[in-house]
């Protein structure tokens, strides 16, 4: 089973539009493709979290599965009611209880891989486990959450509005050179950034702490 399928996601929009125009908030308000970016950011690291709590592959990308099903039954719950609440924190919290209830589910069955032993084992290490750090993934290409929210942001501006962005806020460039090498004015090129960190600003608001 492939770790980065499509999990369920919520039905409907019957709740209105939060004033937010963040990635959060349209996946809670039902909005589909909010939702398919919401996973396209967070399954891979969700994969990871399984199998840093020892999951073989196979059971990881059920688990992420699950995960992920959880996240569409409640996601219109979610709130950031405390300092230091965040939905990473909220997602960590799911998928603990998931590694745990999968090996749990497994634990004493004839199948079980390694015996009941290494099954009491798991568990204890998804009762035990903190939230790993992003930066524990980094090793892994496009597992860095700022990057994949990096790429679905490219994905929807125009090429020339990225090119100016990333040339000048990435590679540090002059931003007159930049414009005559696109054929861009000036405040052609300064546009270009407020509107790029702008979207990223909005549609990553409350995802990516």
């Amino acid at each position: 089973m492939e770790h980065n399928g499509a999990a369920a996601h919520p039905s409907g929009s019957g709740m209105s539009s939060s004033i937010s125009s963040s990635l959060l908030a349209r996946a809670r308000a039902g909005d589909s493709e909010a939702w398919k970016h919401l996973l396209e950011l967070y399954t891979p690291l969700v994969y990871q979290w399984c199998r840093h709590c020892s999951l073989q592959a196979e059971d990881a990308a059920d688990v992420a599965q699950e995960v992920f099903a959880a996240v569409a039954h409640g996601i219109r719950d979610f709130r950031r009611e405390r300092v230091g609440d965040s939905f990473r924190g909220w997602l960590w919290t799911i998928t603990r209880n998931k590694v745990r209830d999968s090996v749990r589910r497994r634990h004493g069955a004839p199948q079980a891989r390694g015996g009941s032993e290494a099954q009491a084992r798991l568990a204890q290490v998804a009762d035990d486990a903190s939230e790993p750090s992003t930066q524990d993934f980094t090793g892994h290409p496009g597992l860095s959450l700022q990057r994949r929210a990096l790429e679905l942001v490219r994905a929807s501006v125009e090429q020339r509005t990225w090119e100016a962005f990333w040339q000048v806020t990435a590679e540090g460039r002059e931003p007159d050179c930049v414009a005559h090498e696109l054929g861009l004015t000036l405040k052609a090129v300064y546009d270009a950034n407020y509107r790029v960190r702008r979207k990223l600003r909005n549609e990553l608001e409350g995802l990516v702490e």
